[in-house]
């Protein structure tokens, strides 16, 4: 698998959401977050801002998944930046850690490399 490496210049920030109120990439809101950047990564490399997302659910990875892949079939780079620990905690159970976060994304020691915890 061989992995793309993005410009930290090229790439657009954008906030998950704008508003106070969203702070969850959940079921209904992961559509709100695809209309809004699905069309962005089709034409230029994309980093998304999670700073008020505090809790994320498969709806919401499979949207990043999905802006994942749109960008990446497109020639661009899509990632993620400031994630809080639990969201990167969830990425990291997941496996998207390792291509989604950015070099800025929050890490917490507490939750150490994947594969040397215990699954129980």
């Amino acid at each position: 698998m061989t992995m793309a490496m993005c410009e930290p210049m090229a790439a657009l920030t954008m906030k998950a959401f704008e508003q106070a109120d969203l702070n969850e990439l959940v079921r209904g809101q992961d559509v709100r977050l695809l209309e809004r950047v699905g069309p962005v990564v089709l034409d230029r490399s994309v980093t998304l801002d999670l700073t008020s997302v505090e809790r994320i659910d498969a709806a919401g990875i499979t949207a990043l998944l999905t802006l994942y892949r749109n960008a990446k079939d497109s020639g661009h780079c899509f990632t993620v930046t400031n994630a809080s620990a639990h969201v990167a905690q969830i990425l990291a159970i997941v496996g998207l850690d390792r291509f989604l976060l950015s070099h800025n994304a929050v890490k917490n020691p507490q939750y150490g490399p994947r594969m040397q915890r215990p699954a129980a």
